[in-house]
């Protein structure tokens, strides 16, 4: 099967929304073992929208559509979509049902026009909204199946989900399953080489290396007849990589690095106290994205100045004014300073030049000290990083909080 995406709004095209969904739906459908070769963005015209339908069809034999199914009247999908495919709109009573319990619920009047979401085309399959008022529907057709879904990824998603995977679970007589492997310090390109022969052999499970904005992900994909068998298949792979990328492998599937890092902190039941300069507050910010962190995470600082870094965190003014703020060793004072006010046994700390300004010939914008500390032991490694002033920060930040999930896991 050959499926295409087809994101329909002018909002998309003029760069108001960025299409996440279809980044979305192309995982999802790999996910199922259903090819997608192209993806659309249309604006809120009739004409235009039957012209990318005719298009995807002389192509694919399944469509998705996302957005244009809202109440106004450029929402245009399923009323083109019924033309297409020569096909009354009907009223279908439990969508019209729930859209009215959906504004009751929320003690607010509803607009008229909020009905014209409970039309649907006639002989088609409804798809529930249980996170808004307009409903999806699958159309098949002439050997031709049309998934229409609503733009907002909080309602596409879990429709996604609820009805349109399980939809092609049941039309497939094997299942495709996938893990993640996430990985940093280490690049695409090291990955690939290291993990060449088992790509090159590869058939089931297949292997497949991604560069994220940080790190990278490797996906393993197995089919099957069930998930059971897939994962079996999957198992010895996840394994022997992790097995050649050590310490470089951080998590596998949905775990994000914070998580990793918090639950080693509180395992171990250490606390951790962070002093920021160049990356504001984001390493805190970042673990404080795991619900739990509040057992271990007892302070964060931001001490941009040398009279912060001075005064809160006891850097030594001769050390500032010999090595300067973006020095080791000021990034080993504040480690040991900020550990010491907050009474911790373990911190992180950045000090560094995020630009787009302030870089000189020896201290060049992208240079950042991160240090941590440890039970009384302080490593500081001196970063070079690349891109704007938020992907320099981005890149500390994650620096900061891998070194210490290095150091956890040797103790």
């Amino acid at each position: 099967m050959k499926a295409e995406i087809i994101a329909i709004g002018t909002e998309i095209l003029l760069g108001d929304i960025v299409n996440s969904n279809a980044q979305y739906l192309g995982q999802e459908m790999a996910s199922l073992g259903i090819d997608m070769h192209y993806q659309q963005v249309v604006g809120d015209n009739e004409k235009r929208i039957i012209h990318a339908f005719d298009e995807a069809y002389s192509r694919s034999d399944i469509v998705i559509t996302t957005g244009g199914l809202g109440p106004t009247e450029d929402d245009l999908t399923k009323e083109v979509a019924a033309k297409y495919f020569n096909k009354k709109l009907i009223p279908h009573e439990n969508s019209i049902k729930r859209i009215k319990e959906y504004f009751e619920f929320r003690q607010k009047r509803m607009p008229e026009n909020n009905l014209k979401q409970g039309l649907i085309p006639e002989g088609c399959i409804v798809i529930k909204n249980n996170n808004g008022t307009a409903p999806g529907v699958i159309i098949e057709e002439n050997n031709k199946t049309m998934i229409i879904l609503p733009g907002p990824p909080k309602e596409m998603k879990p429709m996604f989900e609820e009805a349109v995977r399980p939809y092609f679970q049941k039309k497939s007589d094997s299942v495709l399953v996938s893990k993640m492997i996430k990985i940093l310090g280490v690049g695409e390109s090291t990955i690939a080489e290291e993990l060449k022969d088992l790509m090159e052999s590869q058939i089931n499970p297949t292997i497949a290396p991604y560069a994220k904005e940080v790190g990278v992900i490797v996906r393993v994909t197995a089919k099957a007849r069930t998930e059971e068998e897939a994962v079996k298949l999957i198992i010895p792979i996840e394994e022997e990589i992790k097995k050649r990328l050590g310490d470089n492998v951080y998590a596998i599937e949905d775990i994000d690095l914070e998580e990793v890092v918090a639950k080693l902190l509180i395992e171990k039941k250490l606390t951790i106290s962070t002093a920021e300069s160049c990356t504001g507050g984001m390493i805190a910010s970042t673990l404080i994205n795991y619900p739990g962190i509040s057992e271990v995470l007892l302070e964060g600082a931001v001490t941009y100045s040398n009279e912060a870094k001075h005064k809160r965190l006891g850097v030594k003014n001769e050390t500032l004014d010999k090595y300067g703020a973006v020095s080791e060793e000021t990034a080993m004072e504040m480690a040991i300073g900020i550990a010491k006010t907050a009474g911790t046994d373990v911190s992180i700390v950045t000090t560094g030049i995020a630009g787009p300004g302030g870089g000189t010939k020896e201290k060049p914008v992208g240079l950042v000290y991160v240090g941590i500390y440890v039970k009384g032991k302080v490593e500081v490694q001196k970063c070079m990083f690349n891109g704007n002033r938020s992907r320099v920060r981005l890149q500390a930040t994650i620096t900061g909080l891998d070194m210490l999930r290095r150091n956890l896991i040797k103790k």
